[in-house]
């Protein structure tokens, strides 16, 4: 009988660390951009509640991979998919934050936000037509900036991104060279440049090469002290990245979840608009009910406890108006 018991106690114990185990951790992977603030979420939310979030770094490309194969719990793309592609796959979409992607530079004695650029100057230094800093074009632009005669070395992403649809899709709309000859995507076949891999590899490569310009996400630039430009906007004015122009971005979206929130939020008409603004999103596969009622609860404990933080480290909230509409999407899906 002592056998038995002792048996039967070892079970429950296996049994709790089994059941344990699957309750405490979450699986994501995908998008760059929003790395830093999912990760600040995941350590209080696991300090709040016991589980554990473990989110893959990899790329948007790699995300959207991942959820297709039905190897993660969720998926983290930039790139918005649209109904077509989410239907395709049995996929549902929503988004959890919104930031801005910026063009960073690393010119000798250029600082933070002095350098001006409009969608022209943007389109021909990524095409490989503007090769210098001291192109007519640019110093037109700059006229109290002394730019040096020196070659632009352009650092875009190497892997499938996106930061690199947002960006991309910003120029598409910009300017028609850019649309007729490369187009937007998570990858594109770039002109020119060196690639590096993630957020992280672009601030990286930019950080420790002279006259060089890439594209990350804000607060990849904030983080590596990084001198973001200037660009010229939509209504004509130049614009610095900050909450207040994302903001603005994100005022004239139009996120319906009829679509599944399938709205891009570049080269918004705002008068303060900064224009490469975005929103990052999650992906499930629609038939996965236990890993996304789980993932639900950690993004709707993150839209109720985690918009300081997610202002800490430089993205915007989503509205409440907009929280409210995701909620309903996840109750109209069997999932909150």
């Amino acid at each position: 009988m002592k056998n038995v018991i002792s048996l039967v106690l070892a079970i429950a114990v296996i049994l709790s660390f089994t059941v344990a185990g699957a309750e405490e951790t979450l699986n994501g992977a995908g998008a760059t951009f929003p790395y830093p603030v999912y990760s600040a979420w995941a350590y209080d939310y696991h300090k709040t509640t016991g589980v554990k979030l473990n989110y893959q770094s990899i790329g948007s490309g790699g995300g959207i991979r991942q959820i297709v194969n039905r190897t993660v719990d969720f998926g983290g793309s930039d790139n918005v998919l649209t109904p077509q592609d989410l239907n395709k796959d049995n996929l549902l979409q929503f988004p959890a934050v919104m930031g801005g992607v910026v063009p960073v530079v690393n010119i000798p004695g250029v600082k933070e936000g002095e350098l001006r650029l409009d969608s022209e100057a943007v389109c021909k230094i990524f095409l490989g037509d503007i090769k210098q800093w001291n192109d007519k074009k640019i110093k037109d632009l700059n006229p109290k900036i002394n730019l040096p005669d020196k070659e632009i070395t352009v650092v875009h992403r190497s892997d499938g991104s996106g930061t690199t649809a947002i960006y991309t899709h910003y120029l598409s709309g910009a300017c028609a060279a850019w649309k007729d000859k490369v187009g937007y995507g998570t990858s594109v076949k770039w002109p020119v440049g060196i690639g590096g891999k993630g957020n992280e590899g672009v601030a990286n490569y930019v950080k420790r090469t002279p006259n060089s310009i890439g594209y990350v996400e804000f607060a990849y630039a904030k983080q590596n002290k990084l001198a973001h430009t200037l660009l010229k906007n939509p209504a004509g004015n130049f614009v610095e990245p900050s909450f207040d122009t994302f903001e603005d971005a994100a005022a004239t979206a139009d996120f319906d979840a009829k679509n599944h929130f399938a709205t891009w939020l570049t080269n918004a008409p705002g008068k303060n608009s900064w224009p490469i603004a975005g929103a990052t999103f999650i992906l499930l596969a629609k038939e996965k009910k236990d890993s996304n009622v789980k993932t639900v609860k950690f993004f709707d404990w993150a839209f109720k406890n985690g918009d300081a933080k997610a202002k800490e480290l430089i993205y915007i909230p989503m509205p409440k108006s907009l929280k409210d509409k995701i909620r309903a999407y996840w109750k109209a899906n069997g999932i909150y």
